[in-house]
C-alpha cells in the first residue's frame, strides 16, 4: 500500500478545493479507459493500469493506492511514484471535453486543429503568473511551424524537424534543446547464428553514434548507452568507457567468433558445420515516420560503418506494420526501431525473457531476476542500485544497442523560462514564473 497526503491549499481554477475524491475519480477514469477492451485508444496515461490495482480516498486529503502486484509480476515498487503524475480534474468533470484544472493557466478558447488561448488562473495557489495570456497555434506540418516563425506570426515554436536546427542562439532568436522520450535502438536478433555475443559487441564497437547524430540528425539527439537518459540519477555513467568506437577491438571479437575474410572480397566468412562457406550478411530492416525520413539515412550510415570491418548489410525500408511482423516472427537480423519510453524508469519490457518488447530473443535468467528484483524496491537508493546492476549486465551481454534519445528545438524570440531541462509535453514549463 502507498499513502499520499495532499496539500491543503490547492484549488481548481473555479476556486473549489482539490480533494482526495478528485484524485481518485481522475485515476479511476484513466484506469477504466485503460482496461476497456472495446476501445483502441486507451489514453496517454494508460500505463497507470500496470501499477495501480485500486485507489481510494481515506479522507479529504489522503489517498491510498493498492499496487497491482503479484508474486510472478511484482509492481509494489518505487517506479509507481512516477506513474502517479497524471492530471487531476474535479470528480464531476472527469469525462468532460474541457474540464478545469489547478494549474497556472485556464483554457479560454479552444478550436481543434486551429488555435487555443490560455489565461492566467486567478485562483492559482502559487504566485500569479507574470505572463497573463498565451495563444497557441496548431500546424499540420513541420514546415508550416517554421514558416510561422519566419514570417513573425508567432514568437516561439516547438519542433522536432531537422530543418529547425538552422536556428542557433543569436541576437534575434534563442534556441533550446528539449528532450523527448523517443529512444532509438539497434535491435539484434540474439537467436540468429551469426549474432553471437562477440559479434554483437563488435557491432557496438563499430557504430559511431556521434557521427550519425551530427550528420543525419543535425545534432537533434543525445547519445545514450542504456535505456535511460544520460546525466540522470538512474544512468550508470561508470560503464561509458565500454562503449567507445574501437575498430581494432571489433575485428578481434569477430576473429574470436571465427569470422575471417578468406577470399579477400571485403566480407567476412566462416565455415558452417556442413563445411559450407557462409558470408557475414545481415538483414537490416528500418521504417520511417511521417514527415521524417532520416531513419533510413541513419540505417544506411550504420551499414557503411559495419562494412569497415567486413559485415555486409542489406538495408530494407518497410512500413511500421511490416517491421513489427518481422520482429514478432524473429525474421530479422538487425532492425533500427524506436520506443516511446514510459515515464517510469523500468526497462523490463525489453529485457525480461519473453516480454512484450524483447524482440531480440534475449534470454537471461539473471537479467529477468534483476528486473523482478527492481520491481520490489520501494526506496530510491535500493531502486538505483538495481538499475546499476541491470546496466552492468546489459553492457556485458549486449542484447541490443541503445543509440540515442531524439531531441527537439524550442526556438523563441524571448527567453520565457529559466528551466534548463525542458521536456516534451512540458514545453511551457517555467513560463508562469518568468519575468524579464
Amino acid at each position: 500500500m502507498w499513502t499520499f497526503h495532499l496539500r491543503s491549499d490547492v484549488r481548481f481554477s473555479d476556486g473549489t478545493p482539490l480533494t482526495a475524491n478528485d484524485v481518485v475519480a481522475s485515476a479511476n477514469y484513466i484506469l477504466d479507459k485503460a482496461r476497456d477492451e472495446n476501445i483502441t485508444d486507451h489514453g496517454f496515461y494508460s500505463n497507470l493500469a500496470y501499477f495501480v490495482k485500486k485507489i481510494t480516498a481515506k479522507d479529504d486529503l489522503t489517498v491510498v493506492v493498492q499496487a497491482n502486484s503479484t508474486n510472478k509480476n511484482p509492481r509494489q515498487y518505487y517506479a509507481l511514484l512516477y506513474e502517479m503524475t497524471f492530471p487531476i480534474v474535479p470528480a464531476s468533470q472527469v469525462s468532460a471535453d474541457q474540464p478545469i484544472g489547478s494549474g497556472p493557466y485556464v483554457v479560454n478558447q479552444f478550436v481543434s486543429g486551429d488555435f487555443m488561448t490560455l489565461e492566467a488562473n486567478t485562483n492559482w495557489w502559487k504566485t500569479q503568473p507574470y505572463v497573463r495570456q498565451i495563444m497557441v497555434s496548431f500546424h499540420d506540418t513541420p514546415r508550416s511551424v517554421i514558416d510561422s516563425y519566419e514570417y513573425n506570426r508567432v514568437d516561439s515554436i516547438f519542433t522536432r524537424s531537422i530543418a529547425g536546427a538552422q536556428y542557433k542562439t543569436g541576437t534575434l532568436s534563442v534556441s533550446m534543446a528539449y528532450r523527448t522520450s523517443q529512444l532509438e535502438c539497434l535491435y539484434m536478433n540474439n537467436s540468429a547464428s551469426e549474432l553471437t555475443p562477440e559479434v554483437r559487441k563488435a557491432i557496438r564497437y563499430v557504430i559511431d553514434r556521434q557521427k550519425i547524430i551530427t550528420n543525419v540528425y543535425s545534432g537533434l539527439a543525445v547519445a545514450t548507452n542504456f535505456p535511460f537518459y544520460p546525466g540522470t540519477w538512474m544512468y550508470n555513467d561508470s560503464l561509458d568507457s565500454q562503449f567507445f568506437v574501437n575498430l581494432d577491438e571489433a575485428r578481434n571479437l569477430l576473429a574470436q567468433a571465427g569470422w575471417e575474410d578468406s577470399d579477400d572480397n571485403g566480407i567476412l566468412d566462416r565455415l558452417t558445420n556442413e563445411g559450407e562457406t557462409r558470408n557475414l550478411r545481415l538483414r537490416f530492416y528500418v521504417y520511417e515516420e511521417p514527415d521524417n525520413d532520416v531513419r533510413l539515412e541513419a540505417a544506411n550510415m550504420i551499414a557503411e560503418q559495419l562494412a569497415q570491418v567486413g559485415i555486409a548489410c542489406s538495408v530494407e525500408a518497410m512500413t511500421l506494420a511490416n517491421v513489427q511482423e518481422k520482429l514478432k516472427a524473429g525474421s530479422f537480423d538487425l532492425a533500427l526501431i524506436a520506443f516511446s519510453m514510459d515515464v517510469a524508469p523500468d526497462p523490463g519490457f525489453m529485457l525480461i525473457k519473453g516480454n512484450t518488447g524483447n524482440y531480440n530473443r534475449y534470454k537471461s535468467d539473471k537479467m529477468t531476476e534483476l528486473c523482478h528484483d527492481l520491481r520490489r524496491e520501494v526506496s530510491q537508493e535500493g531502486y538505483r542500485q538495481k538499475l546499476m546492476q541491470i546496466q552492468a549486465l546489459f553492457a556485458e551481454d549486449c542484447p541490443f544497442m541503445c543509440l540515442y534519445y531524439r531531441t527537439g528545438n524550442v526556438i523563441t524570440r524571448y527567453m520565457y523560462t529559466t528551466c534548463r531541462d525542458v521536456r516534451e509535453y512540458e514545453l511551457l514549463r517555467g513560463i508562469e514564473s518568468f519575468s524579464p
